[in-house]
Order: structure tokens, then C-alpha cells, then sequence
């Protein structure tokens, strides 16, 4: 049986770490433009780099890379959590918006904790990677 090209597309992580992308951009397209190239570009960028690396670790051969870009992937969500926070104190951010974006990254958050936890348990106990852990 043929490898799957594209094993991130199964993961739940990345589907939400991709609605969480989108909504990021969506909520920056309202951002003054004097920060068009300052918070906004980096707010657009860490929320790219979540499920970009996850992409990329997915592709890799063993369990112990994946688990690499996935603790990558949990710090470009731990600074746009705090690029979020520092929005929202500017003005920049509605409450409804700051709330939908506070709950999108507490959801990929946790499922990528989960992720990460599964693949921690893996190279622990010895087992060859596979990508069905947080298949949908």
C-alpha cells in the first residue's frame, strides 16, 4: 500500500490550526494600516507556521522529527497567543473576535498537546511512527 502524500491533511490539529490561519487573516484584514507590515505580518505569519509545520513534520520518516516541528508548531501558537493579547489591548480587536480567536487557539492547542503526548508515548514504548494518531 502507497504512503499517503499528504498525512497532515488527516490530522484534526491541523485542520483547526488551519480555520485558526484563516481567521487570523480574516481578523487582520481590519487592523489599521500603519500595521499592515508590523503586528498584522506577524500575526498572519505565526498563525501560517502552526499548521505549516505540523505539514511538515507529518512528511518526515520517524516519530522523534514529527514530534520536533509539532513543539515547533506549539511556539508559533504560544506567540500568536500573545500577538492576540497584544491586539486586543491596542484596540485592534473586537471582544467577539478576540473571543473566537482565544478559542481557536486553546482548540489547537490542546489537540496538538494531545498529538504531541501520543508521540511522546510512542518513542517511549519504541513503536515505529504512523500517522494515524488525530486522524479525523
Amino acid at each position: 500500500m502507497a504512503e499517503n502524500p499528504k498525512p497532515h491533511k488527516n490530522l484534526r490539529a491541523w485542520q483547526a490550526a488551519m480555520e485558526l490561519a484563516d481567521a487570523v487573516y480574516h481578523a487582520t484584514a481590519a487592523f489599521p494600516a500603519h500595521e499592515r507590515y508590523g503586528l498584522a505580518s506577524q500575526m498572519q505569519r505565526a498563525a501560517v507556521s502552526v499548521p505549516s509545520n505540523m505539514a511538515e513534520g507529518a512528511a518526515r520518516r520517524s516519530g522523534a522529527e514529527f514530534l520536533n516541528f509539532l513543539h515547533a508548531a506549539r511556539g508559533s501558537l504560544a506567540e500568536l497567543d500573545t500577538q492576540v493579547e497584544i491586539a486586543r489591548r491596542r484596540g485592534y480587536l473586537t471582544i467577539e473576535t478576540h473571543e473566537q480567536l482565544s478559542c481557536l487557539i486553546d482548540e489547537v492547542g490542546r489537540t496538538l498537546q494531545g498529538l504531541i503526548a501520543h508521540y511522546r508515548r510512542k518513542i517511549a514504548d519504541g513503536k515505529p511512527r504512523g500517522a494515524r494518531a488525530g486522524a479525523k
